[in-house]
């Protein structure tokens, strides 16, 4: 039996999830049907939003916060992070801008969430 804290909404159900048998699992303490999907996703095979930031050349300011545009598996979250790691982005950089395109193979791409415009030098 594993014991979870919703995070679909603000309700924050606390649900049970009856894992002993993984090819039927039974939900309970949930509100919603969005409840019951998080919460066998979570236990068989965990997903989350990677935020990071990437240095910004020639920008108003230095970095450039981002995420993945949608969860990816928990055990990929370091791998991702080498990816973006490894990046310098040219001002300007827009929001919404694909910094990294479907970052290591999971079809989902890492954004940037804000404006960095190019640094007025004159």
């Amino acid at each position: 039996m594993r014991e979870l804290i919703c995070i679909c909404c603000p309700l924050g159900c606390h649900i049970k999830v009856d894992d002993s048998d993984m090819a039927d699992l039974k939900v309970s303490g949930n509100s919603c049907p969005r409840g019951a999907k998080y919460a066998k996703d979570e236990v068989t095979c965990p997903k989350r939003v990677v935020t990071s930031i990437c240095p910004v050349e020639g920008g108003e300011i230095q970095m450039v916060s981002c995420k993945t545009k949608d969860s990816v598996e928990k055990r990929l979250i370091f791998d991702v992070l080498r990816e973006i790691r490894g990046k310098r982005l040219l001002a300007p950089v827009h929001e919404g801008d694909v910094i990294v395109p479907d970052v290591m193979g999971t079809g989902v791409d890492v954004v940037a969430t804000k404006t960095v415009l190019r640094r007025n030098d004159g």
